[in-house]
């Protein structure tokens, strides 16, 4: 759906450009050719080896990484993720240091980061995306940032190169889901229960009809995360979606001091458990 067609209602959204950028064009290639995706989450500035973390589980088998930069209001986040953002910050970690860091981390795959758009407006929407495009950072998700809401920031994030991965609430009605995956780059991240981020100790019903939903209305990928905690987790939910947004399980590990060895483990762990399905 167009900017135009949205009109009526009084939303004007920016769509996506035509031509899909790097996260996106990689995490299509690895779908086409029969991968399940995984992309693992880990809070930027946490330890001093959070970037060795970042490294061991792309080299384990991530398709993407997913880093947090951390936010004192982290509104989506639950315990661990708020613990692993609070240490973060204690420690002294902001969006510029842990941009530098990125400018020289090589991780092999495309790296997105998330954090909340009180960081972006604070930094001002231009800068916020040519300082991600400057790190070597493909995407960014902003999930208290509504579709209707978006537009100043994606036109800054498609200007500097920088895709928009967007968000699918499980509850959302089935005329927004085109609107939604209209505007999204990257991939389609399909929130997979109401609620906070955090494990659980089954997967919810709701994570594979939201998935069933929004392959029904897009070609491009769509990964759950929000509930997904375990490799079984992560295979059901698979049989829907193209793969899966993994974050409080590992950093759960990563807070009880796993480190890059452990972090990895647990990442190949899931990867190997997807490529077996």
């Amino acid at each position: 759906m167009t900017g135009a067609s949205l009109a009526d209602e009084g939303l004007v959204v920016p769509v996506a450009p035509s031509e899909p950028g790097t996260l996106e064009t990689s995490l299509r290639a690895a779908r086409n050719a029969g991968r399940k995706l995984l992309v693992p989450y880990v809070t930027g500035g946490l330890g001093d080896d959070w970037v060795d973390i970042v490294r061991a589980v792309a080299d384990a088998g991530a398709d993407a990484v997913e880093i947090g930069i951390p936010f004192s209001d982290p509104v989506m986040d639950g315990p661990v993720i708020q613990e692993a953002s609070e240490t973060a910050l204690r420690q002294g970690a902001t969006p510029l240091t842990i941009l530098d860091r990125l400018r020289t981390l090589d991780a092999g795959v495309p790296v997105a980061v998330m954090t909340y758009y009180n960081l972006a407006f604070h930094m001002g929407l231009e800068r916020f995306a040519s300082s991600l495009a400057g790190a070597g950072v493909s995407a960014a998700i902003l999930p208290d940032l509504p579709l209707e809401e978006v537009g100043p920031w994606a036109t800054a994030a498609d200007a500097a190169g920088v895709e928009t991965v967007m968000l699918a609430a499980p509850t959302a009605p089935d005329e927004r889901l085109p609107r939604v995956v209209a505007r999204a780059r990257g991939f389609v991240y399909a929130v997979g229960l109401l609620g906070v981020t955090g494990e659980r100790d089954s997967l919810a019903a709701s994570s594979l009809v939201i998935a069933r939903r929004l392959k029904a209305v897009t070609d491009k990928p769509v990964l759950v995360g929000v509930g997904v905690s375990t490799p079984e987790q992560a295979v059901q939910v698979s049989t829907e979606a193209d793969g899966v947004v993994i974050g409080s399980a590992l950093m759960r590990r990563i807070l009880a001091g796993a480190g890059p060895l452990g972090a990895g483990a647990f990442v190949a762990e899931v990867r190997a458990a997807l490529d077996a399905r």
